[in-house]
């Protein structure tokens, strides 16, 4: 896919930081983690809203905002997100509302005239289920997606292919990143919807604290998957906002792979789990493989900077912290 290449006379986005900048979707795992990046580079006018405040599903309320609040650059992390029940149970209110939130934001982006960057976050969900391995940006459309969650995949690929229509007819700056799997703090740690990794550190947590013999997890422990941690995803949406202008998507990964059976060992170390690990292989192991190919933006110059094992025992410290306290 070509670029657009006009000449951009404005200052780049880390010398510009006295600019307006909203970020959506500021309490969720994602876009906590940008805005704690944001005030750490010391931009000093960042705008946010709580749902409460403005429900992005809204068109009128979002063009409104933008109209009132004109900002020059805009980070779109807000999205409706859910594990593979809450995706098989609600399939309308995940196509619908993830639709409805990035067409109102890129819209309203592109109508108030004061937007000059705008990037949108997807997910490695939008590639097919059987994509080679490492997945590149280009397998993008090139077979079915995982049936489980083809809404909110459906919803992030039309995201994407937002961007790349109001980028190729009105020359709108907009930009899509797509990151692995995440984790960190301000995850999600629900016992029916979290993802593998919070998962087993509640699991951990939890046998550990009422003396537990064994912590028993699904499957043979084979299959691989990559973890990054969502500081590092705020760093790296940071050095796209700066360095990237292009019509494709850019994958962001850790470009690292760990079997779900390590990970398991790591989770019962950094959580002092004194019991045994039993795995029950005659439960399904899921896919063999999964990882994304980040040699695109690792060539731009970005690179990942928090080892598996340190973020797991800051994530486990704001486990215990945020979550474990808050239920005493």
């Amino acid at each position: 896919m070509g670029t657009v290449t006009t000449a951009d006379p404005h200052a780049s986005f880390l010398a510009d930081r006295g600019a307006k900048v909203f970020a959506a979707g500021h309490r969720g795992l994602v876009g906590s983690a940008i805005l704690r990046r944001l005030l750490s580079l010391g931009f000093a006018n960042v705008v946010v809203r709580t749902h409460a405040e403005l429900d992005l599903t809204r068109q009128s309320d979002v063009e409104a905002f933008f109209a009132a609040e004109l900002p020059r650059y805009v980070v779109l992390a807000a999205a409706k997100v859910g594990g593979i029940h809450a995706n098989s149970t609600f399939p309308a209110d995940f196509i619908a509302a993830n639709l409805q939130i990035q067409t109102n934001v890129v819209d309203a982006a592109l109508k108030c005239g004061s937007v000059r960057k705008l990037l949108f976050l997807g997910s490695s969900c939008i590639y097919p289920k059987f994509a080679p391995q490492p997945i590149p940006e280009g397998s993008l459309l090139s077979g079915p997606l995982e049936p489980t969650n083809e809404w909110y995949a459906v919803a992030k690929i039309a995201g994407i292919k937002m961007c790349q229509a109001y980028r190729i007819q009105h020359g709108l700056d907009a930009i899509s990143a797509m990151p692995t799997n995440l984790y960190g703090p301000q995850d999600n740690f629900h016992p029916e919807n979290s993802h593998v990794l919070p998962a087993l550190i509640r699991r951990f947590h939890e046998a550990k604290a009422c003396n537990a013999a064994e912590v028993v997890v699904w499957g043979t422990g084979s299959p691989l998957r990559e973890f990054l941690h969502v500081d590092d995803l705020a760093d790296a949406v940071i050095f796209l906002m700066d360095h990237y202008s292009g019509l494709e998507h850019v994958n962001v990964g850790s470009g690292s792979e760990v079997t779900i059976k390590e990970l398991a060992e790591l989770v019962k170390d950094v959580v002092g789990f004194q019991g045994k690990l039993v795995w029950d292989s005659t439960k399904p192991d899921g896919t063999p493989r999964k990882l994304m190919d980040s040699s695109k933006i690792q060539e731009m110059g970005w690179k990942p900077k928090v080892p598996l094992k340190e973020g797991l025992v800051e994530t486990y410290k704001w486990y215990v912290e945020n979550v474990i306290s808050a239920k005493k």
